[in-house]
């Protein structure tokens, strides 16, 4: 193959999976040594896409080609010019660290030691860690050592399907700089992302929706054109007002495990139909704090109230006045989707009629009334995380827990998704959230910023911005999470 020649190649590729059209006559080439973007909503084809150009799945039409090797024919050839990194599953979580770098690096009739220059900036800041299970670490962590197995084998190019997803805004950045790095030893990168600011970073992206590519182009002619689905207008709300008791109050509430202090007395209060976003960097305890709120983890010390109920010695009580959403699991995804509405209503303890009536008007609410029989691993992410949603309110608790509830939707879907959260407020219920979106930060009525296990900041999005004189709450966040001494949990 030329030198100078595109490193892939794709020719009117096809997928269809039963009478789903996942994508339709794609066509596009990467140059050499860019960073090339795949950007569009869930559902769009992305994943598919991926999977073909790694020889994990055959196309029904059209061709590929890496390297000038076909994707269908000479799969063994590219598998070991390839480096990927799927959105799901990547690493080993009961590996240690060095076991799974170990494991990839054999798997690639390679060593450690034969690669090591080229992952040795990304895996020196893990390496203290060695000993540590994969699944023990922070996100920033996890996606760290990820690209270090990816990268172990001295790949020509990188695929990334959505590789910060779940990941703190510094850890993002630092990840990114590495991806730049990387270009500039001559890999190539292909990667998807539903974060703009990331899309941003690209030579040039491709737009692809309901399996057709609509355009490519640099990020910003791109984002422009099509800016009603990815970068669509900040919301409007006309705040409804409630008395101001709080709902849930904490006071100088502590987690310790062995010697590791992972909530270092924190104090703060929560009124209802308030949106509280509860931030930090990974590692910095926000999880531990809410597992305590919600009645799943004992304190150590201090004092905790949650719906008026004290969260250490009326933990069930707890559980029974709240909503809970977490990003890896809400839905059990076998069950249809009424199944799982059903289900966890009555686990709530509603009554069978009430039940059956909410139910209607729930899938009406959601457009999903022809989806009712649909299992629940066939919806889009964001639809999931729709349903995720409403199913934690089902019951109307007087507080909802959500723990990064839109980690890896489009920009369009998490506009709506907090539309859902904007009628749960107005309706009375308590919104406690993480996210590691900024611009949703700026959603919030309060917000707090965990590091080190402590609260360093806890105020309005617009008192806070002016507090550290910053034009927007990712400014903010960057300044306060750069200080951590921790680096996982």
């Amino acid at each position: 193959m030329e030198k100078d020649a595109p490193i892939v190649v794709v020719k009117e590729v096809g997928k269809s999976y039963g009478t789903v059209e996942a994508l339709k006559d794609v066509s596009f080439v990467v140059e050499r040594g860019e960073i090339f973007g795949l950007i569009g909503p869930d559902g769009a084809g992305k994943s598919t896409l991926f999977r073909i150009l790694t020889t994990l799945l055959l196309a029904d039409k059209g061709t590929a080609t890496i390297g000038g090797l076909d994707v269908a024919t000479e799969y063994r050839q590219i598998r070991t010019k390839v480096g990927y990194m799927p959105g799901r599953f990547s690493l080993y979580q009961d590996l240690s660290v060095e076991e799974n770098l170990e494991f990839f690096a054999t798997v690639f009739h390679t060593t450690v030691q034969e690669n090591y220059d080229l992952i040795k900036d990304i895996y020196q800041q893990i390496e203290p860690f060695r000993k540590r299970r994969a699944g023990a670490l922070s996100g920033g962590m996890k996606q760290k050592l990820a690209l270090s197995c990816a990268l172990i084998h001295k790949p020509d190019i990188l695929f990334l399907d959505e590789p910060t997803t779940g990941v703190d805004p510094v850890s993002r950045k630092e990840f990114w700089q590495m991806l730049r790095n990387l270009r500039e030893q001559g890999i190539t990168i292909v990667v998807s992302t539903p974060i703009m600011d990331e899309a941003r970073q690209c030579d040039r992206i491709a737009f692809i929706n309901h399996g057709k590519i609509h355009g490519i182009d640099t990020p910003e002619r791109i984002l422009q054109q099509f800016a009603s689905i990815l970068c669509p207008p900040s919301l409007e709300r006309e705040e409804v007002r409630h008395e101001t008791a709080p709902v849930i109050e904490v006071e100088l509430l502590t987690k310790c495990f062995g010697n590791f202090t992972a909530v270092d007395h924190i104090s703060f209060q929560v009124n209802r139909g308030e949106i509280f976003g509860f931030l930090g960097a990974n590692g910095a305890g926000k999880t531990t704090a809410m597992r305590m709120l919600c009645g799943l983890s004992k304190p150590t010390s201090g004092i905790g109230k949650v719906a008026g109920y004290d969260i250490f010695r009326e933990a069930e009580q707890v559980k029974k006045h709240i909503g809970y959403m977490s990003q890896k699991f809400s839905l059990y995804e076998d069950l249809k989707v009424w199944e799982n509405i059903r289900l966890f209503a009555g686990i709530y303890g509603m009554k069978e009629q009430e039940i059956e009536r909410k139910t209607e008007e729930l899938l009406d609410r959601l457009e999903l009334t022809a989806e009712r029989d649909t299992l629940v691993k066939s919806l889009p992410v964001g639809w999931k995380q729709k349903l995720a949603f409403s199913v934690s309110i089902f019951h109307e608790p007087r507080i909802v827990f959500l723990d990064e509830p839109t980690g890896g939707v489009d920009p369009a879907t998490r506009r709506q998704f907090w539309e859902l959260i904007y009628q749960a407020a107005d309706q009375g219920i308590t919104v406690f959230v993480t996210t590691h979106y900024m611009d949703e930060a700026e959603y919030c009525n309060r917000i707090s910023i965990m590091v080190d296990g402590q609260i360093k900041a806890l105020d309005t999005p617009a008192r806070l911005k002016q507090q550290f004189g910053a034009e927007t709450m990712d400014d903010v966040f960057q300044q306060l999470a750069r200080g951590a001494v921790r680096k996982a949990d």
